[in-house]
């Protein structure tokens, strides 16, 4: 019996594996992807070490897993008699919980009237187009080290759209061209579960498309003869 599972990835469309079973091409469905992040929520979120292009390796089989319980398996078969089995597996349950979280905005992204979807899937510094504008989306937690509270950086967007370029992981996705940031912000402390929240993260970015206005959008000349278009979408719980 073959199990259906929703197909998001645009880098992985024709090699999403489901362990055991075979595998039909679905269009994607929201509701599902929450329901697999929210899996997560009950392990840490901890990295035990910065991105580094040597597990990125190790655990690029995140991109075609979607189920969360075969990416457990996964981790089992491939790594439990590795010495470094605990570190790999935080790892790769943040890289998919992180990617699978991002193919989900995208999508919502491009299912909006005034946004493209990315014609050249390869390409990592665009995921779509608004209004004629190229971005790549990152979704951020609030950084613990920038020095102002929420109250004060959500006025200070300029300014944190800085830092975050200046401190963006080092490895395959470092660039400083145009990004349209979605930064979660939790009381509690617990940015990172934001991410799961699929539904209500709709909300916040269908909210901000209603009034885009391009010539409102922020630039910043991060490299000498090109200019950077970005913006901050405030994802903040309250």
């Amino acid at each position: 019996m073959c199990l259906h599972v929703p197909v998001t990835s645009k880098y992985y469309l024709s090699t999403l594996k489901v362990t055991g079973t075979c595998l039909k091409k679905m269009t994607i469905n929201l509701n599902d992807i929450e329901i697999q992040l929210k899996k997560r929520l009950t392990y840490p979120y901890k990295w035990g070490r910065k991105q580094n292009d040597q597990f990125d390796k190790l655990t690029n089989f995140i991109y075609r897993t979607f189920l969360f319980e075969n990416v457990l398996r996964e981790i089992n078969t491939r790594f439990k008699k590795d010495k470094e089995h605990q570190n790999i597996s935080n790892y790769a349950l943040n890289r998919w919980y992180n990617f699978w979280s991002a193919q989900a905005v995208e999508k919502i992204f491009s299912s909006l009237p005034n946004v493209k979807p990315a014609l050249d899937s390869k390409d990592r510094l665009v995921d779509f187009t608004i209004d004629g504008v190229t971005f790549d989306h990152k979704t951020s937690v609030f950084p613990k080290n920038f020095p102002y509270p929420i109250n004060e950086a959500v006025k200070k967007t300029d300014e944190l759209i800085k830092w975050l370029y200046k401190h963006q992981s080092q490895q395959q996705r470092k660039h400083l061209k145009n990004r349209l940031f979605v930064v979660l912000y939790s009381p509690d402390g617990e940015h990172w579960k934001l991410k799961a929240e699929i539904s209500w993260l709709k909300e916040r970015i269908e909210k901000y498309m209603v009034g885009f206005n391009s010539n409102y959008l922020m630039k910043f000349n991060f490299e000498q003869g090109s200019t950077t278009i970005t913006d901050v979408i405030w994802a903040v719980k309250g």
